[in-house]
């Protein structure tokens, strides 16, 4: 069994963050970092896998260079091999263009199983499992709590508001999987050091078959076209208890901004 894991580089959430000049999120002005949340679907992988010598996990990532430290985390994670989607002309690109770009790519790897996160710490869409999904003709079990395959079928549980529902699907299929399904591993010194030597390929849009004009932020069909930075936090109020008035103060501001 060959299982693609889809992992994305996306800014570090705890650091400042901001756009560029085109609308797109800027890369460049902050650390990047696997996304927390592929880490979970990564996890669901390697518990697959298991001391089989029959299942293969590979991640795939598409982004810039630097996106190259998702694959590399990755693989100090489990991962046996990497496949990393790097073109210029990607830049820019919506939900639409990304997971054409994504589908072609799992044409290619040719995977029994496709495992995501419930979505991306940057954009938050959770829409692209759904995407490749209707564009390879494969089932989605999306927004799985717990994840189990069993020879042909996978079955996920997914919890709602008011229920848990049992679904199964018959691979290949792709899953999505939410940060309830277990906490992910940490690298350990062997899995660092033996990360060196797992092999890892790169991928243009010319080996997919894709022409560049038809994806990247010319093609998107929406595009972010004004941004504001975040005002600066305001100095709270310090209500000063003299002579008594202090509980008094407390009521009048609470009051005044209706929050009682």
């Amino acid at each position: 069994m060959k299982i693609v894991v889809l992992v994305k580089y996306v800014p570090d959430a705890t650091g400042e963050r901001s756009f560029a000049a085109d609308g797109t999120v800027d890369r460049a002005g902050s650390d990047g970092l696997l996304s927390e949340l592929d880490e979970y679907a990564l996890e669901q992988a390697l518990q697959i896998a298991g001391d089989r010598d029959d299942v293969e996990v590979v991640a795939l990532t598409l982004g810039p260079a630097d996106a190259a430290d998702a694959i590399k985390r990755s693989l100090q994670m489990g991962a046996s091999a990497g496949i990393h989607i790097i073109d210029d002309a990607v830049h820019g690109s919506d939900a639409l263009a990304t997971s054409r770009v994504l589908a072609e790519a799992l044409k290619k790897a040719a995977p029994d199983l496709v495992i995501c996160g419930m979505a991306s710490t940057d954009g938050t869409m959770g829409v692209i499992p759904a995407m490749i999904a209707e564009r390879l003709g494969w089932p989605a079990a999306t927004l799985g709590a717990t994840l189990s395959v069993a020879d042909d079928d996978l079955t996920i549980r997914r919890d709602t508001d008011v229920a848990s529902l049992t679904i199964q699907a018959r691979l290949p299929a792709i899953v999505s999987v939410t940060d309830q399904s277990g906490e992910a591993r940490y690298p350990s010194m062997k899995g660092i050091l033996a990360a060196k030597k797992k092999p890892v390929e790169s991928w243009t849009l010319g080996d997919l078959g894709i022409d560049g004009t038809t994806v990247g932020l010319d093609a998107a069909w929406s595009k972010v076209v004004h941004t504001t930075p975040r005002p600066p936090k305001e100095a709270g109020r310090v209500v000063i208890d003299e002579d008594g008035a202090g509980s008094a103060a407390l009521v009048e501001f609470l009051t005044a901004g209706k929050y009682i």
